[in-house]
């Protein structure tokens, strides 16, 4: 049998939020242990009913299956996030698609009609980016891919290093499952996109003249 798991507030390392936690006792106060620092405490797990559903998480060009339990009642729409435990790792996933015992395909569903939640995981994102080199480098504008952190924001007119890259934003798409965002894209100076949220950021190319006078 799998070891339960609950999500509650960790008094060590997250009191404010709550965070996926193993549970060793689960008589009276349960005895709990914190999968982010290990921390063990007590705290009281508030029972109710629940329904099992499937979780399907998609990472880069692979996904994985999970299972989660939700009370039946509780409302679902794509752009929510949540933890999620796979057999790999306990990731952040964001809803993109909630599909109905019907089959059908919807945005927004309570927990007791839905089948399956497709999600993204967000917590680390690949983002693209297409880098045109600096005027007068005789180089052509290239695409390569970068592993950063989902809340990492990238800002129009900043100057960023990842991943060996150092580049220049100029604009950033945004994604389609993304929330509180009022446009497709974004190029004005100063705009800000969580990298979770980015679909594709164009910049300049600040190692271009670097890697030019290096082939020598």
């Amino acid at each position: 049998m799998s070891q339960q798991r609950v999500a509650v507030r960790c008094p060590s390392c997250s009191p404010a939020e709550e965070t996926a936690h193993e549970v060793l006792n689960d008589g009276g106060q349960a005895t709990v242990r914190c999968g982010a620092c290990g921390h063990v405490h007590k705290t009281a797990i508030e029972t109710e009913s629940t329904v099992d559903r499937r979780v399907v998480v998609s990472q880069d060009d692979e996904s994985t299956e999970a299972r989660v339990d939700i009370p039946p009642g509780e409302s679902l729409e794509t752009g929510d996030e949540f933890l999620v435990e796979t057999d790999e790792a306990i990731l952040t996933a964001r809803i993109t698609s909630l599909e109905l015992t019907s089959g059908d395909r919807v945005e927004e569903a309570t927990a007791e009609d839905v089948r399956t939640l497709w999600t993204r995981a967000v917590g680390n994102v690949a983002v693209n980016l297409t880098l045109h080199p600096k005027e007068g480098v005789p180089e052509e504008s290239r695409s390569v891919k970068i592993q950063v952190p989902g809340d990492e924001a990238f800002v129009v007119g900043d100057t960023h290093e990842y991943g060996g890259e150092e580049f220049t934003v100029e604009r950033i798409m945004v994604r389609e499952d993304a929330t509180d965002y009022d446009r497709e894209g974004y190029d004005f100076q100063g705009d800000t996109v969580l990298a979770k949220d980015v679909k594709r950021v164009y910049a300049r190319d600040e190692d271009a003249r670097t890697r030019a006078w290096s082939g020598w």
